[in-house]
């Protein structure tokens, strides 16, 4: 009577449930299943968290280096300010300061090296060690003695 209980018992089994000695492949699938899951979101994770590295393409070689900075504080402290701040600093695009600031020298240079020739009617001449200063005495001139 036990034995013909349990075969009934069997029969009426869910599909999950599998019968002793028998190989449980949901078990199996369920493993797998879950393996693949967790390296797929590991790349999809790794892969959001590089966006601000793919987006600053058009920035300098500064801001792409503080960008991988914050990404990086980001993937180590699973800390999201730092990510959301590579994000904002890649897709907001700087003006260029330096360029104007670096023309603006260049030229000055460039004027001071022509000694004010360039617009100036009157001719600067350069200060030497020979020329009179306000400051100087007048010395008696060899020549007159």
């Amino acid at each position: 009577m036990e034995n013909s209980l349990r075969e009934a018992a069997i029969a009426h089994a869910p599909f999950f449930i599998t019968a002793p000695g028998e190989t449980d492949v949901l078990f199996y699938g369920i493993a797998w299943f879950v393996v693949l899951a967790v390296f797929a979101l590991g790349a999809f994770y790794l892969t959001l968290h590089a966006l601000p590295e793919k987006l600053a393409h058009h920035a300098n070689h500064t801001q792409i280096q503080l960008i991988g900075v914050l990404t990086l504080l980001a993937l180590f402290t699973h800390n999201g300010v730092f990510w959301v701040a590579a994000l904002v600093l890649a897709v907001v695009r700087f003006p260029d300061f330096i360029s104007p600031i670096q023309a603006i020298a260049d030229s000055l240079k460039t004027i001071a090296r022509n000694k004010g020739e360039f617009g100036d009617s009157t001719r600067h001449e350069p200060v030497t060690e020979t020329s009179v200063t306000p400051d100087m005495t007048q010395q008696e001139n060899p020549k007159d003695v």
